[in-house]
Formats: C-alpha cells, sequence, structure tokens
C-alpha cells in the first residue's frame, strides 16, 4: 500500500486542480474535485451501534447503503446542530462515504502556485489530515483534507478495502451451533391472544408476521370471515379476522394488531390477531391433545392440542392451519381473493425446501429508534422480562442476571449495554429473546419485539466496515427504501466473544451444581 506522503502527494500532483470548498466552525477546507461523488442535503441515518464516534449513521441514497460521517468529529471540532445549510459531501473511500459539513461553498480551480504544502502551515485541526492549503489573491485561504487519511483514522476498516484487502462481512463463515437433538424434543409456536384468550401456532405454519395497516380494502360481498385484502410487497394477500373464525365481534384495527401470514393449500392468507405475545419453544411432554370432553366443542376444528405451562397456571391452546380453513366454503370465499399464482402453487408442491424461495425470514425488534433483525432460526423463543432477576456479582457489565427458565437457568444480557447503547428502565413492552450461543441458551433484553418480517435475498448487502467490532457484530443490512426502513442484521455468534460465553455456561453450571447440593 503506498504510503502517507505518496497519498497526500497524489492530492496536489493530479492535472485537474479542482476543488469542492466548504465551511466547519467558520473556516474554510476542501476536498479535491476528483474524490468527491457528489453533494446531498442531510438525509434521515440509521444509528449503528459500536461504530467509531464520528459515525452519525447509515442512510439510503437511491438503493446504496451511505455510512454517514461528523466531519467535526473527526477533525476534533465541537459538534453542532444540523439546519438547512448542512450538506453531505458523497466521497469515494472504497465504499462510498459521506461526510457532513456545516456549508458548501463552491467549486474552484486553481493555478498549482496557489497551493503550500501542509508541513509549512499551521492550523487549529491535526496536520496529519491537512494536504496543504491554497492561497488567494486576497489574502483569504483554504485548507486542503486528505480524503484518504481522514477515512484511515476513523474507519481502519475502509482503509484496507481501498487498500486492496477486503474483508468483507460476506466473506466471513458463520460459525454453525449443533443443537439439533435438543431441538427434537421441543415443538416451536408462536402465541398469540384473541379477546384476552392465548393461542398459538405451530412456527413451521407461519410464513411471517406483519403490522396491520390502518385499514384493508374491503372487498363488496366478501364472505363471512374475509376482512378485505391488503399490499404485501406487490402481491395481494387475503386477510381473514380470527375474530370472525371464533364467531367474535370484529374491532377495528388498531397499533398493536398483527397479521399472521400462513400457508394453506394453494397460496397463503393473513389471519388478524388482538397481538401476537411470544416465540415459545415448549418440551412435548408438556403438549397433550385436546381431551375428549369437549370433542363436541365449536372449536373442535381448530385446537389440535393444548400447551399447559408455568406449573399448568397458563394454558395455550395450539391450532391448526388445516383445521381452520378446513371448510370448503371458506376456502372458496379465500381463493375469490387471491390473485392467480400458478406458478406459485407448482413450485410449492414440487418442493421440500423451507418455502422460503430468494427470501430469509428474520425476528425483528427494536432498540431506541432503531430496527434490528436475527435469523429466525437463531430464536429459540421470545418471553417477557419477568419482575425480578438473580444477580451476578463480579459479572461483565452487560450481564443483567439469571432467570428461572422451566428449570433451567438462563443467563439475561441487556443488550443495549452491549451494544454500547444507554440502559433505560424496564416496561411491559420491553422482550427477552432466547438464543443459543457457544450451547448456551443467553437471553437478551430487547426494547420490544417488532415482527417476523420475510425478506428478499436481493435486498440484504455487507453492512459497511466502519470498526472491525461492528463488522462483526453487525454483518449485514436491510436495505428497504420502499418501505423507507433499514434493519441492521446482528450476527448471533458473536454477541458474545468466546471467554463471555464461556463463563456464561460455567456460571449456569455451578448454580445447578449448587442446587443439587441443596437437595
Amino acid at each position: 500500500m503506498d504510503s502517507d506522503e505518496d497519498l497526500a502527494a497524489d492530492e496536489l500532483d493530479e492535472d485537474g486542480a479542482d476543488y469542492v470548498t466548504f465551511d466547519m466552525a467558520g473556516e474554510r477546507y476542501a476536498f479535491p474535485m476528483r474524490r468527491v461523488q457528489e453533494i446531498i442535503r442531510m438525509p434521515a441515518v440509521v444509528k449503528v451501534p459500536l461504530g467509531p464516534p464520528s459515525l452519525e449513521g447509515l442512510a439510503n441514497l437511491r438503493g446504496r447503503v451511505l455510512p454517514v460521517v461528523s466531519l467535526r468529529r473527526c477533525c476534533a471540532m465541537d459538534q453542532t446542530g444540523h439546519d438547512e445549510t448542512t450538506r453531505v459531501i458523497v466521497v469515494d473511500g472504497g465504499v462510498p462515504l459521506g461526510f457532513v459539513v456545516d456549508r458548501v461553498a463552491s467549486v474552484i480551480s486553481i493555478d498549482p502556485q496557489q497551493m503550500e504544502a501542509a508541513e509549512s502551515v499551521q492550523s487549529t485541526v491535526r496536520s496529519d489530515v491537512l494536504v496543504g492549503v491554497i492561497k488567494s489573491g486576497d489574502g483569504d485561504m483554504t485548507t486542503v483534507l486528505d480524503v484518504d487519511r481522514l477515512i484511515g483514522s476513523q474507519f481502519s476498516r475502509l482503509a484496507e478495502r481501498r487498500g486492496g484487502r477486503d474483508t468483507t462481512a460476506a466473506t466471513r463463515m458463520t460459525a454453525e451451533n449443533d443443537i439439533d437433538g435438543d431441538l427434537d424434543d421441543t415443538l416451536e409456536l408462536v402465541s398469540f391472544a384473541v379477546e384476552g384468550q392465548e393461542y398459538a401456532l405451530p412456527i413451521d405454519q407461519v410464513q411471517e408476521i406483519v403490522q396491520a395497516p390502518e385499514s384493508v380494502s374491503h372487498v363488496p360481498n366478501a364472505g363471512s370471515r374475509v376482512l378485505g385484502v391488503i399490499d404485501l410487497r406487490g402481491r395481494l394477500l387475503p386477510v381473514v379476522s380470527m375474530r370472525r373464525v371464533f364467531g367474535l365481534p370484529v374491532t377495528p384495527l388498531e397499533p398493536q394488531n398483527r397479521i399472521v401470514v400462513v400457508s394453506i393449500d394453494g397460496g397463503v392468507v393473513g389471519v388478524v390477531m388482538d397481538t401476537v405475545r411470544e416465540v415459545l419453544r415448549v418440551p412435548h411432554q408438556l403438549v397433550a391433545p385436546l381431551p375428549s370432553v369437549v370433542a363436541g366443542d365449536s372449536r373442535k376444528t381448530e385446537v389440535e392440542s393444548v400447551c399447559r405451562l408455568e406449573d399448568g397456571k397458563r394454558l395455550v391452546s395450539v391450532l391448526s392451519v388445516n383445521r381452520m380453513f378446513d371448510s370448503p366454503e371458506v376456502r372458496n370465499e379465500i381463493a375469490e381473493y387471491r390473485e392467480d399464482e400458478p406458478d406459485m402453487v407448482e413450485e410449492r408442491a414440487g418442493s421440500v425446501d423451507d418455502g422460503r424461495g430468494d427470501e430469509e425470514l428474520f425476528v425483528v425488534f427494536r432498540l431506541d429508534d432503531e430496527e434490528y433483525a436475527v435469523d429466525v432460526d437463531a430464536v429459540q423463543e421470545i418471553i417477557r422480562v419477568p419482575q425480578a432477576l438473580i444477580r451476578v456479582p463480579k459479572s461483565f457489565d452487560f450481564v443483567e442476571g439469571l432467570v428461572n427458565l422451566r428449570g433451567t437457568v438462563l443467563p439475561v444480557v441487556d443488550l443495549r449495554t452491549r451494544l454500547g447503547l444507554g440502559r433505560t428502565e424496564r416496561d411491559e413492552r420491553q422482550r427477552i429473546v432466547v438464543l443459543i450461543i457457544g450451547g448456551v441458551r443467553t437471553g437478551f433484553i430487547v426494547d420490544s419485539v417488532a415482527e417476523v418480517a420475510r425478506v428478499g435475498r436481493n435486498v440484504l448487502e455487507p453492512a459497511p466496515e466502519l470498526s472491525a467490532e461492528q463488522a462483526r457484530v453487525v454483518s449485514r443490512v436491510a436495505n428497504l427504501p420502499e418501505q423507507q426502513r433499514m434493519l441492521l442484521l446482528v450476527q448471533v455468534d458473536q454477541l458474545l466473544a468466546a471467554d463471555q460465553a464461556d463463563q456464561a455456561a460455567e456460571l449456569c453450571e455451578s448454580l445447578v451444581d449448587e442446587a443439587l447440593a441443596a437437595v
């Protein structure tokens, strides 16, 4: 790779002596025009944890993920708020990179004689990011900044890429945990509430979970159970009310309502639930068939089995999609409002894979105002945060404590603290997302769980590698400009370092040993 002196000389020796000038803190600076791709207004950004302090976040620039950086922070200047004059200068830094400046002044062309090397001048900014100073006839001076040194001082990963050492997240292999034997003894469910009662569907029958829109397009003369249709990423989805399925009064759609998208013969259908509660992983011995004494009950075509949780204090009725839509009349109603998809139907009929095709399925959760996601296969279950956690002395700062999860000791991590975000008070929206890391079940407290989202692989891309730890933990982004969203995809096996995972395992083992000794 070229030396810093060679890079600085390159900035000065170009035949084209054009520069973009801009202001910061009352001083004038410049970038070589050949490094500037475009200049834009300050966009909305998604905050990224574990990045350099100068990183303001990621923005969507016409379908591209653009890291946006505070140039004031890069140059150790006091921060200031953004206003109508704030601009982002997009430069080539191995990947497009946007530097936030106070105001763009102009584009100028200079004579080489107007440039004085940085070594002979003094400046309030660090000298190692200077190329030189442009002198004008009226005595004013413009400081030229070195793009590569600015990038290298804050983002060593991008500097490596520009030097030919590409270490993108796409080239890293994901470690796999051998937990198949453990999963064989459990039933994976998505639980939800209707009229205060708790029900569940097997997770393999659920394609995704989306927030209910403000309204559903009603269809004239629709069947008794069909509310209407919605647009789901460019295709029409018939929507059925679970309340109507159960013979209950239908209520207006509210923000807490969720639409559970399920597969039925010949297509998919969305089912409106009052709320979606948790992802459960229940041992088979806690699941029993519907008692024969209720065989004549009107719900017999819907309830397949019952889960006995919390020592029988909590009963969850497990529904069958096939039984919910077993009636030919109901299937005909749905078919009338579904777009014809013969190719898709044929593909499903001849396929034995998970049915995701060119899409991936993620559990989406929130921290602060940002959306994060983990692969649904990595999620063991999602539970409420208990009122009290067993505190662990002399542990990592981000370890909140321990909980008893159906007889198993579960270490719980505050994900906000792990990702360098500030702690927050506990509230009813928070959940514990249970993952397996290093063979150990570990719970991560998140602000809220939003949905289970199906995302096309064509919108997934490696996250910009702005720091080593950020590149390990936030490996990819799902760029969804049509929805004005960007999901930060978390690499589960990187949430805890090897020594941290080992300590969690040792802690659980020691507590189990203590409990056995007490008995």
